[in-house]
């Protein structure tokens, strides 16, 4: 049985390629997985922002989807967005969470390209 510190868990999209690299690089290791379809299972506000400390980053828009239609439409890249109002989008919108993020223990990375999730296995 695997130690808390290490299961991964990931957000999981299964039509995304890079999800899908995630998983075999995570299978290939052998190492235990959760694959949480974000987009059927929304995480919310408060779990966004866990995740956002877990990465290490201050903005929310470093692990959107800047590039989804409803971003633009909800006009968040507005600057005087704040970072409640973009974790308040993402939860209701998780098509804009960028994939795949990968969490261990206390740690958590965006897996684009999948190896970067390799610095989380390796420790």
């Amino acid at each position: 049985m695997a130690d808390d510190d290490d299961l991964l868990t990931v957000y999981f999209n299964p039509s995304c390629s890079k999800c899908r690299g995630a998983r075999d690089l995570i299978d290939e290791r052998g190492a235990d997985a959760e694959y949480v379809r974000y987009l059927d299972d929304a995480p919310g506000r408060a779990e966004l922002e866990r995740v956002l400390g877990l990465l290490g980053l201050d903005d929310p828009r470093q692990m959107m989807r800047t590039g989804e239609p409803v971003f633009h439409d909800l006009g968040l890249a507005d600057p005087a967005r704040t970072s409640e109002q973009l974790l308040d989008a993402m939860a209701a919108h998780p098509i804009l969470i960028e994939r795949p993020i990968v969490i261990r223990g206390d740690r958590a990375v965006i897996a684009r390209p999948p190896e970067k999730l390799l610095d989380l296995l390796d420790d």
